[in-house]
């Protein structure tokens, strides 16, 4: 039997309807969107449903709403598949978690909109993100080491996309320089959207009070093993899955080696569970150097999770 990773998306997955169809036809989805407008104090169902794009990327809103999405999507799907192993990008963890029993699926929504507040009063004017592509990992690494240095700022690769897509995180001196260098080197830098630099020091305030929260909830053994971002490993149990998720704010995204590890360990099938599939096209840049003998798919909606 072919083993199976479910992954889980995060921001920038977002779009307009997503999970509609699917709390339409199931009650227990429609509850889980509830519970999030609850907790976040917001009409999710309005903005993501019926809304603007510009209120759908608010970080406190967006949150909530796409763990929702991701995890009504994950129970229309959790009776047909047998997964051997999960990850989720950035914010899609947390689904991960959920999907494997880790935390309950109402406690992780807690802690995603909890995280979302959190992120959204992290942000601080001079600190940003970018995006970098067309660029190999050791000259993104290079680059970003000396712009640190050179303006003696904090800055960092937050995450490793695909070996030409990074994203950089840091203090604006330190961002600017560094998007020069990637332009002289015939790169693409791309600026974005965002107010706060996530996945770096930066914002380890907010990271610490994060993981306060993390420490008083119910952690459980995990069903099955969830790679994680900050180590593009498994943990063993209850304890070390929490504590590594304790980290997870301030930790580097190492999907390239996520997935080259789920490879690694016999995993042949990938599905992506939740909107847009962005992890789906991200496969086979990242398995390209592992081999050519998997297969990958996508349940963005309700008709996908049916015939699943």
């Amino acid at each position: 039997m072919t083993k199976l990773a479910i992954l889980f998306p995060g921001q920038g997955s977002q779009e307009k309807g997503m999970g509609r169809d699917v709390a339409e036809a199931m009650p227990e989805a429609l509850a889980l969107w509830k519970l999030a407008e609850h907790e976040a104090g917001l009409p999710l169902r309005e903005i993501y449903w019926d809304g603007e794009a510009e209120d759908m990327a608010d970080t406190r809103a967006l949150q909530p709403a796409l763990t929702v999405t991701n995890l009504s999507l994950w129970l229309a799907v959790k009776d047909k598949v047998q997964p051997a192993a999960t990850a989720g990008h950035s914010l899609g963890e947390f689904a991960s978690l959920a999907a494997a029993g880790a935390l309950s699926i109402e406690d992780t929504i807690k802690a995603v909109t909890l995280r979302g507040k959190l992120m959204a009063e992290a942000g601080q004017e001079g600190h940003g993100m970018a995006a970098i592509v067309k660029m190999a990992q050791d000259k993104v690494e290079s680059i970003v080491e000396d712009a640190a240095q050179s303006a003696a700022k904090e800055l960092k690769i937050a995450n490793y996309n695909t070996p030409a897509q990074f994203v950089i995180s840091g203090e604006k001196d330190a961002l600017d320089i560094a998007s020069e260098a990637v332009k002289a080197a015939k790169g693409r830098a791309i600026p974005l959207a965002v107010s706060g630099a996530f996945h770096s020091p930066l914002i380890q305030e907010a990271a610490n009070e994060f993981a306060t929260f993390l420490g008083a909830l119910k952690w459980n053994a995990p069903a099955f093993p969830i790679f994680h971002n900050a180590t593009a490993l498994p943990e063993p149990d209850a304890a070390s899955t929490m504590q590594i998720m304790q980290r997870q704010m301030t930790s580097s995204v190492l999907w390239i080696q996520t997935m080259q590890a789920m490879y690694g360990t016999g995993i042949r099938s990938f599905t992506e569970v939740g909107p847009k599939g962005v992890l789906f096209k991200m496969l086979k840049p990242n398995l390209k150097s592992s081999g050519d003998d998997w297969s990958g798919s996508a349940v963005g909606n309700y008709e996908q999770a049916q015939s699943a």
